[in-house]
């Protein structure tokens, strides 16, 4: 007769050898029904499951299964989804986790747990600065890109005086404060700032007091339908035609598209990629079309990017431990059409150059989805923070 303890180990070890020789599980958690459904959503999805796709669809000899689920916007949905996905189900990584503090909260959990997460959507720089992890990474854009991609622009442009309206939650804490650091660092000057809550519909109150303060540029450090709403109700209370400026710091070409040409046109943003920039990025963007009806943005492509390095990494570790492969993504560049030799740094920010785009006229666009006008090339160097800045531990 075997004894209790016996008998677990035979049916522990069982189930791992099933696992081993089972489906490797990729897990999109993204918000799928509120603010931000649109910024990554299930085009997200789609888009993970085209790299995999690309990568040939299975690894290590296990076939590759892309799964998701709705945040909605909440940490603790997050965590008991993420902590059931890694627990029970079999899930290896998970990435998109579009909002800061959903991002912030999983990541946290991945790293107790050993397993990977590829923050795509969420714009904290959190993620790889104070709240870093050895099996977390940020590959598409963060609060430190934005302000210093956008700003830096507009001031050498002449935009002396600023004033940010921040959504009131990790997201745009980070973003205004990271904003601010670079406004005094050029010899700017932030004249006033607000916060609105996560998901309000009514920015009256903060839209007057932006433009009472006469400010040059009004920084939107919201996204989503709460940077679209912010916009449209600029256009109705005359800001933009009285002579201020908008900088829609975390703006996605899906946005455009939401707001319109006539509404959007002369937005300044930063993106680390655009549909129409080369060749490469318009096969992508033409084979997204085909399956979503729609051109990517910077999500759905660092999406796309993030999962297939993620394979490549498993492949040439020869496992899924999650440490192993942790090394082997910062070991390997990134190869693809979003980031072309890109490095993945000790914090696990991906460091790659970007992109300051102005929104075009109406009569300046040619076709569906031509947007933007690629005002300059921003060098990694401009957009990432230096590591002897870093407040990560695996830095130090």
């Amino acid at each position: 007769m075997k004894t209790p303890w016996l008998v677990a180990a035979l049916v522990f070890g069982a189930c791992q050898i099933a696992h081993a020789q089972g489906t490797l599980k990729i897990g999109v958690l993204n918000d799928q029904s509120g603010i931000y459904a649109d910024f990554g959503g299930k085009t997200s999805v789609t888009a993970a499951k085209m790299a995999v796709e690309d990568f040939g669809g299975e690894v290590l000899g296990r076939k590759i299964e892309v799964i998701d689920a709705d945040h909605t916007n909440k940490p603790d949905v997050a965590a008991s989804v993420a902590r059931k996905w890694f627990d029970t189900e079999g899930v290896e990584m998970i990435t998109d986790l579009t909002n800061s503090a959903v991002a912030l909260a999983v990541q946290n959990l991945a790293k107790d747990k050993g397993k990977i997460t590829i923050a795509t959507g969420p714009f904290s720089s959190a993620l790889t600065n104070e709240s870093c992890s050895p099996t977390g990474f940020h590959w598409t854009f963060d609060t430190y890109a934005a302000p210093r991609g956008v700003a830096t622009g507009m001031i050498d442009d002449g935009a002396k005086n600023w004033f940010i309206l921040a959504t009131d939650y990790a997201f745009g804490h980070a973003m205004q404060q990271d904003l601010t650091d670079t406004i005094n660092k050029k010899g700017a000057k932030v004249v006033g700032a607000a916060r609105a809550p996560l998901g309000t519909s009514d920015f009256a109150s903060f839209l007057l007091q932006a433009q009472s303060s006469k400010a040059d540029v009004i920084a939107l450090a919201n996204a989503g339908t709460d940077m679209t709403n912010a916009i449209k109700q600029a256009g109705e209370f005359g800001i933009m035609a009285g002579g201020q400026r908008l900088a829609a710091l975390a703006m996605v070409i899906s946005d455009v598209h939401s707001l319109g040409l006539k509404t959007a046109h002369g937005l300044v943003a930063a993106t680390p990629y655009y549909w129409d920039r080369d060749d490469a990025s318009r096969a992508f963007g033409k084979r997204f079309m085909e399956k979503t009806g729609r051109m990517p943005g910077m999500v759905q492509a660092g999406t796309y990017s993030g999962v297939l390095h993620y394979l490549k990494a498993v492949k040439a570790a020869g496992s899924t431990d999650g440490a192993k492969v942790a090394d082997k993504m910062r070991e390997m560049p990134v190869k693809d059409f979003f980031a072309d030799g890109a490095t993945v740094r000790k914090d696990g920010r991906v460091e790659q150059e970007m992109y300051l785009v102005q929104v075009k006229k109406p009569e300046e666009s040619k076709q569906p989805w031509d947007y933007y006008k690629v005002v300059s090339t921003l060098p990694a160097s401009l957009v990432t923070r230096p590591l002897s800045e870093s407040k990560c531990p695996l830095v130090k």
